[in-house]
């Protein structure tokens, strides 16, 4: 009990650090057959982590809701907080395309294998998505955990508590109640991070080895230094310009970070990255309860603006187009491709919303768009997990720091 207890006094980015840290010792000495020996631990970690994400946001998002004062509060901060969705992802396609004009990761190389299990995915259209919203069945919402449509009938069901006022006042109480019960559960579960922190990062580092990564080394630096870019740059210099510290803010969303990296998945880090905003930068949690899950089924800076842009270069490069002046197919690609690209990046995450697999969909999205091969996407699929890791710290941090500006302004 005592070995516990002082486990528990070490600070908590450390004890996930040092998950990270032996989980990669422990994967390069076991080589593949980590995956057998600790992705268990990994998988187990997740698993926890989705059980209570949904309940945490149904709970949440009905308590929120039933306690703002009318539609008008959640009309001025749903607006607030869209706009900053789209500001960011537009000033992350920016970075993409910068970093990939820069870099030109895909220049040099040639006879690169595709993944055998790659299949072009299939858009939906913005009307599939809009509908899509909107649960025919709210439990089989629940169950599956379709974010989005939880998000809606949560809220749904919070108006009808403000709706019916003095009459439903122990109902109000016990969401209320539940929403505290689950976020004391997320504590519970979060204990266990740096665990799944070693399984996670043993079973990827033993998997992929450098084999896999060497060949798309230059595209790999790439993504994350455009990642780390926009995290610091963009977010940072966002966090001055409203009079706040970025020093401080980053302390405070490591959590939220660190989950994001390890998992790679939004959806996961949701618990971690709801406590990191409430706990630790401040943000009143009513409103946070509806402004991180919805950013984490739209706000997709890393998966739906950087990644996209920066294989549109990528792929370009590779192919041997100059998407300053050439031509593929036929098609004269110019300085309109540019836009074409930032546009169908910046609506396409919000076209996207709640999709499986949003990287590989918004990448289909964008390339289709700007008259680009989609077969280039079968070349980075082999490595993807890699690459989402950065992806999703990038997408996560951006849902954590638009709550903060809004709270802010």
């Amino acid at each position: 009990m005592k070995l516990v207890s002082s486990w528990l006094k070490i600070p908590f980015w450390q004890r996930v650090l040092a998950g990270f840290v032996l989980g990669a010792l422990a994967g390069w000495a076991f080589g593949p057959s980590a995956e057998t020996w600790f992705g268990p631990l990994g998988t187990l970690y997740v698993t926890l982590i989705k059980m209570i994400a949904v309940p945490l946001v149904f709970f949440a998002v009905v308590n929120a809701v039933s306690s703002l004062h009318g539609q008008k509060s959640v009309a001025a901060l749903g607006g607030r907080t869209f706009l900053w969705f789209a500001i960011t992802a537009a000033l992350a396609v920016c970075v993409g395309l910068s970093v990939g004009w820069l870099l030109q990761p895909g220049k040099g190389l040639s006879g690169l294998a595709m993944a055998p299990d790659f299949t072009v995915r299939e858009v939906p259209t913005p009307v599939q998505v809009l509908l899509d919203v909107v649960p025919s069945n709210p439990f089989k919402a629940l169950a599956e955990g379709k974010i989005l449509q939880v998000i809606f009938f949560a809220g749904l069901l919070g108006f009808a508590l403000v709706k019916l006022g003095e009459r439903v006042v122990g109902l109000r109480k016990l969401a209320g109640e539940a929403s505290d019960t689950m976020i004391q559960v997320t504590r519970f579960v979060l204990e266990m991070t740096p665990l799944g922190t070693f399984g996670l990062i043993a079973a990827l580092v033993g998997a992929y080895g450098f084999e896999k990564l060497l060949p798309l080394g230059t595209f790999v630096f790439a993504l994350y230094l455009a990642c780390a870019l926009h995290i610091v740059v963009v977010y940072g210099g966002l966090l001055l310009g409203h009079g706040l510290n970025p020093l401080k803010f980053f302390r405070g969303a490591a959590p939220g970070m660190q989950v994001a990296f390890v998992s790679s998945s939004s959806f996961a880090s949701m618990p971690v990255a709801i406590r990191s905003v409430t706990h630790n930068l401040g943000v009143d949690k009513d409103y946070a309860a509806f402004a991180v899950p919805l950013g984490a089924s739209i706000k997709m800076d890393g998966c739906g603006a950087i990644y996209p842009a920066l294989t549109s270069m990528f792929v370009a490069q590779y192919f041997g187009l100059d998407l300053s002046a050439s031509q593929y197919a036929g098609i004269e690609l110019s300085l309109s491709q540019y836009l074409i690209i930032a546009l169908a990046s910046v609506l396409g995450s919000f076209g996207t919303a709640g999709v499986p697999g949003t990287a590989i969909v918004m990448v289909t999205l964008v390339l289709s768009a700007a008259g680009l091969p989609l077969e280039g996407i079968g070349y980075l699929v082999a490595i993807d997990r890699v690459l989402d890791m950065m992806r999703t710290m990038t997408n996560v941090t951006g849902q954590m720091l638009v709550p903060v500006l809004v709270a802010k302004e």
